[in-house]
């Protein structure tokens, strides 16, 4: 049984939709947990003014009543408060006779505009750029969300942090991060878990801010809890490994991903790149390391999963790079619109949704069951069989 998430609606049009197939019948959820991530995802120094229109909460139509799941596809509607005032340019039907289009023909370098309009005969670069913004993801959130509630049942937590903005970059741990680690991460202004990196990411954020700037950076989810043997070796399509780097790089301006300690291992010789296997009677099978984070083979290892993703800095900029008219064909500057300087704090929310939708799907696919009952002891019954003890 398979877990599928897709999403619908623009940037700047009414609403956004995200529907869920394939979650248990009996899940309990909260409308405070379904609207606490979102309210994630706006966090962050320097978001934009769009940030301080909406506020983000999900409207359950369909799936859920009384609290629990129905077994059944659950839609979420996520209304957009901006789409007051682009009732006209966001229309679905004709505009009336003189009213203001909102034609684009700036393509901005770095975005979806021009490849978009080349690909599907577009004039008007608001008819890709509207679908490409990443306020998508508010709607991939609010999935990820019911996925999260899944996996707590099972005893899977999915945390984030960021660990580098622009030039900026968090020292690394000199012990491996707990859940409890990551309780007080969003009272950062930036998400960081180390307050001294905090406050130059910070700095450094309102320093290129004022050079007409934007900014990328780096940050990590990990997923403690996650059994062995999700995922599998046997074809690549069900290798892990993929599913979690198409998920990753599927989100707007993610450049890169890696899994636990990945290009430094390329560095080292086998001996020290490999994360050795220990047995007691007590413990089971475990390991002392977690340079593959928590992946061999395309599966899971049972230790915390470790993803680190790279963002690069936003194309929509205050002072715009050269472009072409599309419509003269003459140079011109890039489109300006309202836009933010760094999302890579709300972009690590993101990346908690996506990772959060792999695993659940992983779990899914392996333990089946159409009552959240029936996962819980088909999870039991094989975490028996392997001998497995939950660190």
């Amino acid at each position: 049984m398979a877990l599928q998430l897709i999403t619908a609606g623009e940037s700047h049009g009414p609403g956004l939709t995200c529907i869920v197939e394939g979650l248990p019948a009996g899940l309990r959820l909260g409308r405070e947990e379904l609207d606490a991530d979102l309210a994630r995802r706006q966090l962050g120094h320097g978001r934009g003014g769009r940030m301080k229109i909406e506020r983000d909460t999900a409207v359950v139509t369909a799936g859920v009543r009384h609290g629990l799941t129905l077994g059944s596809p659950i839609a979420l509607q996520i209304e957009n408060r901006d789409y007051a005032n682009w009732q006209e340019r966001m229309s679905p039907w004709p505009p009336q006779a003189g009213a203001d289009e909102g034609e684009v023909h700036l393509p901005r370098p770095g975005h979806a505009d021009l490849v978009g309009i080349q690909k599907y005969k577009h004039t008007d670069v608001r008819n890709v750029l509207e679908r490409a913004s990443a306020r998508e993801t508010a709607a991939r959130v609010a999935g990820g969300a019911l996925c999260k509630a899944f996996l707590r049942e099972l005893g899977v937590q999915v945390r984030s942090h960021v660990i580098q903005i622009a030039s900026v970059r968090a020292p690394e741990f000199s012990r491996p991060l707990a859940p409890e680690d990551f309780d007080e991460v969003d009272s950062s202004p930036v998400r960081c878990l180390d307050a001294q990196a905090s406050a130059s990411m910070v700095q450094e954020i309102d320093d290129l801010r004022r050079a007409n700037e934007s900014l990328g950076g780096v940050f990590e989810v990990q997923a403690f809890g996650l059994v062995p043997g999700l995922g599998s070796h046997v074809s690549w399509e069900e290798r892990l490994d993929g599913r979690l780097a198409m998920a990753i790089c599927s989100i707007q301006a993610i450049k890169g991903m890696t899994i636990g300690d990945a290009f430094s291992l390329a560095g080292v010789p086998g001996s020290a790149a490999h994360d050795e296997i220990f047995y007691t009677p007590e413990r089971g099978y475990y390991r002392e390391s977690n340079r593959a984070g928590g992946l061999e083979g395309g599966m899971t290892t049972g230790c915390p999963l470790i993803v680190r993703a790279a963002m690069k800095p936003l194309p929509t900029l205050t002072k715009p790079l050269r472009s072409v008219d599309t419509e003269t064909h003459e140079p011109a500057q890039a489109l300006r619109e309202r836009t933010d300087s760094c999302t890579v704090p709300a972009a690590a929310v993101v990346g908690e949704a996506m990772i959060a939708l792999v695993i659940a799907d992983a779990y899914r696919r392996k333990f089946g069951g159409d009552h959240i009952d029936d996962v819980r002891v088909a999870l039991a019954a094989y975490e028996e069989r392997i001998g497995w003890r939950r660190q």
